[in-house]
């Protein structure tokens, strides 16, 4: 390693030079990288939803639909309308009346079902299907066109259109993301460092992980929405400590060093050492999402693990480059610390590190159970900027057309018209179910035979199966839906064993199922990881315990207050917060542990080892985890999106809380635990009580 920062030092210019070119591929690769703002397109590939999706889309070519509510307008301008919008590229077809009979017939005549689901006061209604799924540009920019249509008072709305103003909505809220998050972090940064020029250094530093990461995206294919918007925030907050670090240690070398190139070199040193450890339980936590079945999980541990790594990279590689170059202004432009070491820490510690591990299983034990029945929501379109065009699209849908979702039930094409009609008959008396429209309940409405109307059989009957659109009141994600829809599948069964559900519903219905599943493997993943990985670098068996119990306390109190507080957080929120808060935290407890240690072997008793540790360790840690939180709060502050909004809101309170429990709560633990962590742990140095 001393070869590797003598090379860095000597040849830092060249390395900056580098790392600025590699901004360039970094630039393309970031707008080349597709985002995809389909959650549910997540699901695994095996899943009844997932499959009956693939066989809308293949079979019947309905990769996505939207419906258009129209309204005051004559059938003869809708008829014009519909022919202007199967024009627009990416979209297949566009179904309305008069593709089930002509103009020129009454709309009394049309069956009883297709009237009420095409008319409904002053208001007519056209299915649009589009070429491609949802999630795809040529649909978004398909929807963006249709949705110019607004001031002829047509309202598209469905999951499709929902899905294309959140992207509209992240596309501009994202930069103001990265803007709140960098500008609060420097404010902290500025309180909690000497230098007023080394928070922009440090600032500047980020640059180059977070563009690399970025532009790296490429090669995943696509990212999720979710990962875009927070993978920058996330990665300022986890990796700032590491330039910190980097800082601390070079000051504190100058004062040994006759050289400004020696000193970097052994700060690089002293500090790669220090943060690949660290690093080393971040990523694994991180990549613990991997194992989800929900690969968003994986698409969101891949681009964080993969920040962490860059970060360790560029603080090791360029970061020391810019802290030279830069190093008299730093040193010139100084003020006092604002965030300086707690002075009533050691004497709190001193006093009450008995009494604190008892409070701590006291609130350990509540706090868990509030942790296990906190409430989820899976419905994201629920919580929707109510001013969105889709969302008022689909509160019109719901209102004038009781279609709050729809669900596409797909049969054996085999089935007698006989059956498919008792299939009708049978889901039609269910609760919430508004309307049940199939090929033959239209045929069989007495429509002449002559005036079939066959581009209705071309959408209802294709690839050997057949359709069934049941129009549904209950909203997705709900007890009421998925009872409806376990109960549709129980009817279909009796007639075809392979009969399959498509829909909002249904992928919704299997997301609760695949998503509780996931949380448990993830926390398990995640904890066994960091378990192994902090007792091979202590070579403990006790110690991991007391650090994984400290962090865990952290996420329990943070996941459980939203139970106190009767609020309720979207799913992802569940799986997540608990792998991003581990990674965060485990940072501060390596840091106090390490230190901790050291103390030790300086002779120190174990009391005052916690003491000299908690008070040495507090300003890093301090500056760290409000970092953090600064970026993260000012985030939920400005977001229109509840799910952006709520997981902000939790990263930035586990922040403080992880902050205060290592302060306060692992010194005590240490302490207490002292003599297990001597036994069961090699070379540890041993100390008196007082």
């Amino acid at each position: 390693m001393k070869r590797l920062s003598e090379f860095i030092v000597k040849k830092r210019n060249i390395i900056l030079v580098i790392a600025v070119l590699l901004l360039i591929p970094s630039a393309i690769g970031y707008a080349r990288t597709k985002v995809n703002y389909d959650l549910l397109s997540y699901l695994p590939s095996d899943a009844e939803s997932m499959i009956a999706q693939t066989s809308l889309s293949d079979d019947f070519e309905l990769a996505s639909t939207g419906m258009l509510v129209v309204e005051h307008m004559p059938d003869k301008n809708v008829a014009k309308l519909k022919e202007e919008i199967k024009q627009i590229d990416g979209v297949k077809d566009v179904l309305w009346r008069g593709d089930v009979i002509d103009l020129s017939i009454p709309k009394e005549i049309l069956p009883k079902d297709v009237k009420e689901m095409l008319y409904s006061k002053e208001s007519t209604l056209m299915v649009i299907t589009f070429q491609e799924d949802t999630a795809s540009q040529r649909t978004m920019d398909a929807i963006q066109k249709i949705k110019g249509y607004a001031d002829k008072e047509c309202y598209l709305g469905g999951f499709s259109a929902i899905t294309e103003d959140t992207k509209d909505l992240m596309n501009q809220e994202t930069p103001l993301y990265a803007i709140t998050a960098i500008g609060l972090c420097v404010i902290v940064l500025f309180m909690g460092l000497e230098s007023t020029i080394a928070p922009f250094v440090f600032v500047l530093g980020m640059i180059f992980p977070i563009a690399y990461n970025f532009g790296t995206n490429f090669f995943l294919g696509e990212i999720s929405y979710i990962t875009k918007a927070l993978a920058l925030v996330l990665q300022l907050g986890v990796t700032m400590d590491y330039s910190i670090f980097l800082l601390h240690r070079f000051q504190e070398e100058k004062n040994k060093c006759s050289h400004r190139e020696e000193a970097m070199s052994n700060a690089i040193q002293a500090t790669f050492s220090s943060i690949t450890s660290s690093s080393i339980t971040t990523i694994a936590g991180f990549l613990a999402l991997c194992g989800m079945q929900l690969t968003l999980g994986k698409d969101i541990g891949i681009v964080m693990a993969k920040g962490v790594i860059f970060g360790v990279l560029s603080t090791i590689i360029i970061l020391p480059s810019l802290l030279m170059r830069f190093d008299r202004y730093i040193v010139k432009w100084h003020h006092p610390i604002l965030l300086k070491e707690p002075k009533m820490l050691p004497s709190f510690l001193t006093k009450h590190y008995k009494s604190i591990p008892i409070v701590f299983l006291l609130i350990f034990i509540p706090m868990s159970y509030a942790q296990a029945h906190t409430n989820v929501y899976y419905d994201l379109n629920s919580t929707m900027p109510q001013s969105f065009p889709s969302v008022i699209g689909t509160n019109k849908l719901k209102d004038q057309f009781h279609m709050t979702t729809t669900h596409f039930l797909l049969v054996d094409e085999s089935l007698k018209n006989y059956q498919i009609k008792d299939i009708c008959d049978q889901v039609e008396q269910l609760d919430g179910v508004y309307s049940v429209v199939s090929y033959e309940s239209i045929i069989g409405g007495g429509i002449p035979e002559q005036l079939e109307p066959k581009a209705i059989k071309n959408i209802l009957q294709n690839g050997g199966k057949k359709m069934i659109l049941v129009n549904s009141t209950f909203q997705s994600a709900t007890d009421e839906e998925n009872e409806q829809l376990n109960k549709i599948d129980d009817i279909m069964h009796q007639y075809d064993q392979t009969a399959v559900i498509a829909g909002e519903g249904s992928l919704t219905r299997d997301l609760i199922t695949t998503t509780d599943i996931d949380f448990k493997m993830v926390n398990m993943l995640s904890v066994a990881a960091i378990f192994i990985i902090i007792a091979i670098t202590f070579r403990s068996l006790f110690l991991p315990i007391v650090l994984v119990a400290s962090i865990e306390f952290a996420i329990c109190i943070n996941m459980g207050i939203p139970y106190f507080t009767g609020s309720t957080l979207p799913f992802i929120a569940s799986i997540v917060i608990g792998t991003i808060q581990l990674g965060a935290t485990v940072d501060y407890a390596i840091l106090m542990t390490t230190r901790y240690k050291e103390e030790l072997l300086l002779g120190n008793n174990v009391v005052n080892a916690a003491k000299e540790a908690a008070t040495k360790s507090a300003p890093s840690i301090i500056t760290s985890g409000l970092s953090f939180f600064a970026a993260c709060i000012g985030v939920s502050f400005i977001s229109k999106m509840d799910l952006i909004k709520s997981l902000c809101m939790l990263i930035s309170r586990g922040a403080i809380i992880s902050m205060l429990v290592i302060l306060l709560v692992l010194p005590a633990l240490l302490i207490v635990c002292h003599k297990l962590i001597e036994k069961t742990t090699k070379d540890w140095p041993k100390a008196d009580l007082k």
